[in-house]
């Protein structure tokens, strides 16, 4: 049943107003709708909704990703807007510049305003 459906992501927010800035301003996303309990996002068929909680920030994986298909130019691009990419040092996973090579393609992180951890990936095989 559930295979059928669309899929959103949900991404907490303990200030709306930092969260908006920081979603349209740095991001680029207009918000197509928003309401007492969150702004609503679109991207390519699908849509984030950030909402207000006290919740936010307290995930420590990764809550929302996106698939890009040059990660090198996504990290600079979002870098040259002010996102800082996470640096991660492990015995078999060592980020290069924020960026890491996995087995299935290159991956990044960051994090918005809230502490919620945003990933990008670039898949060797892309995902339809």
């Amino acid at each position: 049943m559930l295979r059928d459906l669309p899929v959103h992501t949900t991404l907490p927010a303990s200030d709306m107003a930092r969260a908006r800035r920081f979603y349209e301003e740095t991001l680029g996303f207009v918000a197509d709708r928003a309401r007492a309990g969150g702004v609503v996002y679109r991207a390519a068929g699908s849509w984030i909704l950030v909402y207000p909680s006290s919740n936010a920030g307290t995930n420590k994986a990764t809550a929302c990703g996106f698939q890009v298909t040059d990660i090198a130019a996504a990290v600079a691009e979002l870098k040259g807007r002010g996102v800082r990419f996470e640096e991660y040092d492990m015995p078999d996973f060592k980020t290069v510049n924020g960026v890491v090579q996995t087995p299935d393609g290159k991956a990044a992180w960051f994090k918005d305003t809230e502490g919620n951890i945003i990933g990008l990936v670039q898949l060797d095989e892309p995902m339809a």
